[in-house]
């Protein structure tokens, strides 16, 4: 079967980038060094076009996981035009047949079933994709959105000014634009090129599946560390909507505390979670899928899976039963501090009120007996 044909702008811009951080980055270290602005630059624009990527196109955009202010919206849309990864337009689209058709080699974008290469970046070099939609049906409520078209319509101009307009002004401001665009730039742009592209590829092959086994997704710490919380891909693809993809407290998920803490700026609203009954119940499912592949080749395996299943069931009965108390119990603590507000209002309007009355009444009987010394 013939393959498609290259993408040329894809071709040239991923190849001169690695070969500028392969061979021109490290002789300018050597030869005059980078400074400490320079570095803190790339850091911080790393940071910034990476987060961009991660909250806004992936959670934010894609997914509708919460709702932001307009001016984070813009924030995180010219960060994105900075990563440098399409339009949020299209690259919604594309994440979003990802996540219907994940796994299918014939219609997932970037299936890991075609192997590392092709879902890490040999994806965009062909024509894969040309037979595909171009209408983006899938994103009519993007396509709503004052912002998401303001960028596509917009996206080469910003893509130009944020990836050389910015690097060029730092290396202005700090006397040296040749060591700013190579690495606040290209450096820049590469690392986190490579950093999302792992969440397509290494994320589905590297790691553990504790939610599901339908789907290649995996989790890894690891990979979270690299991709700003993204690593936890087997709870994505199992509970794509929710604004978290590390859960638990310690999990490193800088994009799940960017969410959180904007919330408490008033900056996002609406902020979605799965019930934690739902993650407990596909966290059990996934244990006894375990088990029962473990005890498959003992001579006994089937009286012993019996016993597990019926464990499993009286297991899934309790906390079935747990989690409703629970949920009731919640459900009263918020009538209770609906009613402690409440009492609060009518305590503190009682009081008001009581002043309120006791002068009108002394004024009252103030006129009153005046009217009574003069009738």
């Amino acid at each position: 079967m013939q393959k498609p044909s290259l993408i040329l702008t894809n071709v040239v811009l991923f190849t001169v980038t690695t070969l500028i951080c392969l061979f021109l980055v490290p002789v300018e270290g050597i030869t005059n060094g980078f400074d400490r602005v320079e570095i803190i630059s790339c850091i911080t624009l790393i940071w910034l076009s990476g987060l961009s990527i991660t909250a806004g196109y992936h959670r934010l955009w894609a997914h509708k996981a919460y709702d932001a202010h307009p001016v984070i919206r813009v924030l995180f849309a010219l960060g994105g035009a900075l990563a440098l990864q399409n339009s949020i337009l299209h690259w919604a689209s594309d994440h979003r047949v990802h996540h219907k058709h994940v796994d299918d080699n014939d219609r997932d974008p970037y299936s890991a079933g075609r192997g590392f290469w092709f879902s890490h970046i040999g994806w965009m070099l062909r024509e894969y994709q040309a037979s595909r939609y171009q209408d983006y049906n899938n994103c009519r409520d993007l396509q709503k959105d004052r912002v998401v078209m303001w960028q596509h319509k917009h996206y080469l101009v910003l893509t130009l000014t944020t990836n050389f307009g910015l690097p060029l002004l730092l290396g202005w401001l700090n006397g040296d634009i040749w060591g700013m665009l190579l690495l606040a730039g290209v450096l820049r742009l590469a690392v986190v090129h490579h950093v999302t592209f792992f969440i397509n590829s290494l994320a589905h092959m590297w790691g553990k599946q504790p939610y599901t086994d339908r789907n290649s997704a995996r989790d890894s710490g690891f990979l979270a560390l690299l991709t700003f919380g993204e690593g936890y891909h087997n709870y994505h693809h199992s509970f794509e909507y929710d604004y978290r993809n590390g859960i638990r407290w310690w999990q490193f998920d800088p994009t799940k505390w960017l969410i959180r803490g904007l919330s408490y700026l008033g900056l996002t609203k609406n902020l979605r979670r799965v019930p934690e009954q739902r993650i407990e119940r596909a966290r059990v499912e996934m244990q006894l899928k375990h088990v029962q592949r473990r005890v498959a080749h003992l001579p006994n395996a089937n009286v012993i899976s019996q016993r597990v299943q019926k464990e499993y069931e009286l297991l899934v009965e309790k906390m079935t039963a747990y989690y409703d108390i629970k949920k009731r119990l919640l459900e009263i603590k918020k009538r209770q501090v609906a009613a402690q507000y409440e009492k609060l209002d009518l305590d503190y309007k009682y009081r008001e009120l009581k002043q309120a009355f006791a002068l009108a009444k002394s004024r009252w009987l103030e006129m009153h007996k005046f009217e009574t010394d003069y009738s």
